[in-house]
């Protein structure tokens, strides 16, 4: 059944557990968030059913570790990374500085009219997230996306202080008192200091780092920046600590628009029905197979369910809620070891693959398809023509506004003049010289105002406007004519063009 499909079925269509489970579920506190689930009757939202996963080690549990160490390293040092561009240049390698309207990455730097590559950046990101999924599902949730990243560092700190999923239960449980107390203030105090934290390395993208931790702790700093530090703050502490899997349930659309991107090739986390079912406790399960009667690898622990941070249960199929953490097979892996008994029970598989082998055919793979193909083509060609636009892209911009009342003016000698103003955008920290020279109009004789066109100045990183008067000669043009305006900066050998036209009588 498709993802599509499968997501919206109802749970009477799901599979039904072995009944030798219900008291462990029970026991586990599964059969609450099962209960918790809404049956498909028009409801679109459902009360919250606080979730505390277990503890897990294993593979994906240690990449996540991985990820998230990585990621969050670069979130909050990025912006003290230094980068010398010059004299009265900013030396943060990467800032958006909102004052002057430029965007330094490194060594590119990126000004408003390069709003196009930010279009790219887009494209390419979008591109890169649908061959994410349609190579391994919802990788990008489970591994890299915020969202997960922070509760997972939430979940750290809430373990550290309050222990595991079981003292955890029993901390909710257990009334009030000063111990009970003193744990909540100290997890909620911790929470808001690394939510303070993530909201200040924000703003320190948009001002120079260093400069702005100083200003920030002698309460110097603009107004925006503690209002930015508020606002992440607050957002970061609700998000990841008070509605973690409801975010990604009920407020981020990813999970609907990736069911109708995926396909059955696609990797996802599967439970192997062909080997788990029918389940079975490890007790019976010698006995069983001795007496030739089935019995599966599954056997009903529910380690699964407890460790997933979203509390479903995987063995009934594909959800909306999974993110594709993998944290259910490093929960299955560990049981499977201590039975005796091979891992992969639940693991990363295709749809293809599991309906190959109810048939008793081999393993189907197809990673490399149509649709991986075009995605990686156009992430190829979109970046491959960012690059070459990068580095072949022009300091220098002209632009030329023709005068529009009056268009034209007829002097006393019979020549007409037409009036314009050129502004000329110098990307480069110096300042530069740019000669005008004017085509189109035979004889035409160019001046400009309080300056010459050999010889326009405009200062480094900024824009500056000249007025151009453009005069044709006697009896010389009865029409209008298309002009052409060139600046050419000699030093450098940088040109631009800018086309207009020559009103005429």
């Amino acid at each position: 059944m498709p993802l599509a499909e499968r997501t919206e079925a109802s749970p009477a269509a799901r599979p039904a557990p072995a009944p030798a489970g219900t008291g462990r579920a029970k026991k586990f506190g599964v059969a609450a968030t099962r209960a918790a689930i809404p049956a498909v009757n028009g409801s679109l939202y459902a009360a919250r059913t606080k979730i505390q996963p277990q503890a897990v080690r294993g593979t994906f549990r240690r990449i996540k570790w991985i990820v998230l160490a990585v990621t969050l390293g670069i979130y909050y040092l990025t912006p003290f990374i230094r980068w010398q561009r010059g004299a009265g240049e900013p030396s943060q390698a990467i800032l958006l500085d909102l004052d002057k309207g430029r965007f330094y990455l490194f060594s590119i730097e990126l000004w408003p009219q390069d709003v196009t590559y930010v279009m790219g950046l887009l494209i390419l990101a979008a591109l890169v997230l649908f061959l994410m999924n349609a190579v391994a599902g919802r990788v990008w949730c489970g591994y890299l996306c915020p969202q997960t990243v922070w509760t997972d560092l939430f979940l750290a700190v809430e373990r550290l202080i309050e222990g595991d999923r079981r003292e955890r239960l029993k901390l909710d449980a257990a009334p009030w008192s000063i111990e009970k107390v003193a744990l909540r203030t100290m997890k909620h105090s911790i929470w808001l200091l690394v939510a303070w934290w993530t909201g200040g390395a924000w703003v320190l993208y948009f001002a120079d780092a260093p400069t702005l931790v100083v200003q920030l702790a002698t309460f110097q700093a603009p107004p925006p920046a503690y209002v930015a530090i508020l606002t992440l703050t607050a957002t970061t502490y609700l998000l990841a600590g008070h509605m973690r899997e409801q975010v990604c349930t009920y407020m981020c659309p990813w999970p609907r628009i990736q069911a109708a991107l995926t396909d059955e090739h696609a990797l996802n986390i599967l439970y192997r029905t062909d080997r788990g079912e029918p389940r079975v406790s490890a007790k019976k399960t010698a006995a069983l197979r001795a007496a030739g009667q089935p019995a599966g690898d599954c056997v009903d622990c529910f380690a699964c369910v407890t460790a997933c941070p979203a509390g479903i249960d995987i063995r009934d199929g594909l959800q909306m809620d999974c993110i594709q953490c993998g944290l259910c097979i490093d929960a299955c892996d560990t049981v499977m070891g201590k039975l005796g008994r091979p891992a992969g029970l639940i693991g990363y598989d295709t749809e293809a693959n599991c309906r190959s082998r109810a048939a008793g055919r081999g393993p189907v793979s197809r990673i490399v398809r149509p649709r991986t193909i075009l995605y990686a083509t156009l992430i190829a060609g979109v970046g491959g023509f960012m690059l070459y636009s990068l580095a072949t892209r022009s300091f220098t911009t002209l632009s030329v506004l023709h005068d529009r009342n009056p268009q034209f003016v007829t002097l006393s000698d019979g020549s007409v003049r037409n009036g314009f103003t050129l502004r000329v955008l110098n990307k480069r920290p110096a300042e530069r010289r740019f000669a005008l020279a004017v085509e189109g109009l035979a004889d035409a004789r160019v001046e400009v105002v309080g300056g010459t066109p050999d010889a326009l100045p405009v200062p480094s990183n900024s824009t500056q406007e000249f007025r151009v008067l453009v005069f044709a000669p006697p009896g010389r043009t009865a029409q209008s004519s298309n002009l052409s305006f060139e600046i050419v900066d000699p030093a450098a050998g940088e040109t631009a063009r800018a086309q207009d036209y020559f009103k005429a009588p």
